[in-house]
């Protein structure tokens, strides 16, 4: 039986994700420090105080209550342009805009400086810092410009990105002999065959993006691993033509069978051929990142 029939023979089964732990919160003053010069108030108009409703979507700050949402709140204002580069950020102002606490504000600005988007100096006070310090490659970071203004570059960059990673870690992963991770990646495709047979967009989503992370750890490159994230984020993204399974499809099923068993039999070529097809179900994407001419 091949992998794409038994796919369909399966029940789904939940995939779970970790979160990392908040830090230390002391490193931020509370009050503006004398003599800080300041490039004007932030604009606060327009924005939702209700922090209960802060957030299309979360990754790295999901579960971390008001923390987390204040997170969402101001990350995204920032990778807007609302509060554009070098605005002073006040935490009196932004708890009592917000009506949070001292803590939940001084956790939140430690969080955004550890993703470059804020930094917090001695007679300085904190900052927004501009574009080229931001980690580009902080799953919150990519959530937030792929919702926002600069949504297309977000979105092609991460295919591109892809493009680089994901056939080499199919490569890679075929030359591994670890059949408990295998294994795993093949249950996800059988979940995501159930979930489409059950039209379960959700269920199918999770498996797809557990699938290839599970891919990029059995490439057995640390490197590499530590890219998944990325990848992660770019499926929980996706919201045009960019990746092959940005809806479930036959097709998108299909490829992933594919990989699962060029990794069974240990086919190289044959597994980077597949994700290659897989990243390039959609015309679209063939124009912005062609496959490699063969020689």
């Amino acid at each position: 039986m091949s992998t794409l029939a038994h796919t369909m023979m399966t029940a789904a089964r939940p995939v779970e994700s970790g979160l990392g732990a908040p830090g230390d919160l002391d490193r931020y003053p509370y009050a503006e420090a004398p003599g800080a010069g300041r490039v004007g108030p932030p604009s606060w108009e327009g924005v939702d105080t209700d922090l209960g409703r802060v957030g299309r979507r979360s990754t790295g700050s999901r579960g971390r209550g008001l923390h987390g949402q204040l997170v969402q709140q101001l990350g995204q204002m920032i990778v807007s342009g609302d509060l554009g580069a070098d605005r002073p950020l006040v935490p009196e102002e932004i708890g009592q805009r917000f009506e949070v606490s001292r803590t939940v504000v001084r956790e939140s600005l430690r969080v955004l400086e550890a993703k470059g988007l804020v930094s917090a100096r001695p007679n300085v006070g904190t900052r927004v810092r501009p574009v080229s310090d931001w980690n580009l490659l902080d799953p919150d970071i990519i959530e937030w410009r792929a919702f926002g203004p600069q949504r297309d570059d977000q979105r092609r960059e991460l295919n591109e990105l892809r493009w680089t990673i994901e056939p080499l870690a199919a490569r890679l992963a075929a030359g591994h002999g670890r059949e408990d991770v295998q294994q795993r990646i093949a249950d996800m495709v059988e979940i995501m065959g159930h979930a489409y047979a059950q039209g379960d967009a959700i269920t199918f989503s999770r498996a797809d993006t557990e699938f290839h992370s599970l891919l990029i750890q059995l490439a057995g490159n640390r490197m590499l691993e530590h890219l998944s994230g990325i990848v992660g984020a770019a499926l929980q993204v996706s919201g045009g033509p960019v990746t092959g399974c940005d809806r479930p499809s036959e097709a998108c099923l299909g490829h992933h069978a594919r990989i699962v068993d060029a990794l069974a039999a240990g086919d190289a070529q044959g597994a980077e051929a597949a994700m290659r097809q897989l990243l390039t179900v959609h015309p679209e994407v063939e124009r912005v990142v062609p496959a490699p001419r063969e020689h």
